[in-house]
């Protein structure tokens, strides 16, 4: 069920550096250059009498670990009114490039724990996002079976604590059907300027039915 806008509501994203992308090097840009940018852009201009308020806690090579760790400081004293949610492609990627690696048992309590606080100590509508991947750059086979038990969890989660989920890694398969992959993340991982338009345009469909 998608959320209800209402006035003075107060949105919070945060991640790793696809919701990141660029807010915490350039102080002019506090919501970054990506989908969050796209989405609270999209909703200021629409709702202008709402006086929506926008907050990105996006953090670059973050993981459900450190979503966790900063949870109390990044959402709970925010009291957003709604508190969407991307994190997991960090949990594979760190097996492949440092050696270290994130069981889907270790992600998903994690991600519970920073459920289990949000659904105690706020009233906030939880939003999902599920982590994807993109068939080129640095991605294969072996990336996507680690994430695939990440994604599970994540949907799991989502079911628990009635959150809405978004299934990003599913809608980017179908996108990427009739355009190559690349055209929407080169890297695989990092969106383009498409990839996050896309993002945004999912994400105002699903959390508001807009578009």
């Amino acid at each position: 069920m998608a959320a209800t806008l209402v006035k003075g509501m107060s949105i919070l994203f945060t991640g790793d550096s696809i919701t990141d992308c660029g807010r915490r090097t350039d102080k002019n840009l506090p919501m970054g250059r990506g989908y969050a940018f796209m989405a609270s852009s999209w909703l200021s201009a629409m709702y202008p009498e709402l006086g929506l308020t926008f907050v990105n806690k996006g953090i670059s090579g973050d993981r459900a670990s450190g979503l966790a760790a900063r949870w109390n400081k990044d959402c709970v004293l925010l009291r957003p009114s709604l508190v969407s949610i991307l994190i997991g492609v960090n949990d594979t990627w760190r097996r492949f490039d440092k050696g270290d690696p994130t069981s889907a048992e270790s992600f998903e309590a994690d991600y519970r724990r920073v459920l289990e606080q949000t659904k105690r100590e706020t009233d906030a509508f939880i939003v999902i996002c599920e982590p994807f991947l993109l068939d080129c750059g640095l991605v294969d086979d072996e990336w996507r079976a680690d994430l695939g038990p990440k994604i599970e969890a994540g949907r799991r989660l989502a079911q628990e604590f009635a959150a809405l989920y978004i299934p990003l890694n599913d809608l980017f398969a179908g996108a990427s059907a009739g355009v190559r992959p690349d055209y929407w993340a080169q890297d695989g991982v990092h969106p383009t300027a498409a990839g996050h338009a896309f993002i945004a345009r999912a994400w105002l469909k699903q959390v508001f039915d807009i578009g």
